[in-house]
Order: C-alpha cells, then sequence, then structure tokens
C-alpha cells in the first residue's frame, strides 16, 4: 500500500515509498564516490597500473552526481510529506556538505 498525501497543483504527488527509494539511490551515489576515493583510486588503480592523477577526474563528476541525488531525496521526501522528511533532510544535508567538500578538493587539485 503506497500512502500519497497531496500536494499543490505544481507538483505531482510523491508517495513515501519513492521518497525513501531516493534516499537508498542517493546514499549509494554517495557510497560509490567514497569507494573511489578512499578504497580504489589510492589502492586499486596503482595495482592495474593507473597513476593516482585519476582520482580528482572520476572523483569530481561522481561528486556532482552525489550531491544532485541527495537534492533529489530531499525534495521527494518534502513533497511526499514523509514523516522522515527532517530527520532524512538532515542526514543528506550532512552528506552534501561533505561531498561538497571533496568536490572542492578535487577541483583544486584539477586546477592546481
Amino acid at each position: 500500500m503506497t500512502d500519497v498525501h497531496a500536494t499543490p497543483s505544481t507538483e505531482a504527488a510523491v508517495s513515501t515509498t519513492d521518497a525513501e527509494h531516493a534516499f537508498s539511490r542517493s546514499v549509494l551515489v554517495s557510497a560509490v564516490r567514497c569507494t573511489f576515493t578512499y578504497l580504489l583510486i589510492p589502492f586499486g588503480f596503482p595495482l592495474i597500473g593507473l597513476s593516482a592523477g585519476v582520482g580528482p577526474w572520476i572523483g569530481l563528476p561522481v561528486g556532482l552526481v552525489a550531491i544532485a541525488a541527495n537534492v533529489v531525496s530531499i525534495r521527494r521526501f518534502h513533497r511526499a510529506d514523509h514523516r522522515w522528511k527532517w530527520p532524512m533532510t538532515a542526514i543528506n544535508s550532512g552528506i552534501i556538505a561533505l561531498l561538497t567538500v571533496l568536490v572542492m578538493l578535487d577541483t583544486v587539485d584539477l586546477l592546481g
């Protein structure tokens, strides 16, 4: 059973299940970013002959996608008027803040 709440006519209704799935996807994208940043780039890539300089080229676009996914998650929780919208907003905002730092570091690496 899907719980759909009324929303303003300018936005389509979003079910709580859709909001929960958006959150799961956003966390998955963020987890992929962290896996690349902290496991594959420093340890896995050198084992297969890739240089350490590829990190920012991978991290920057994945980080930006992860930030977008977290923003979508926040919007869906609020559009669904989900009972966990504020705790999920806090979690997503924390992830966005951390990802923003990583995106800035990657940008500095690419420009410097």
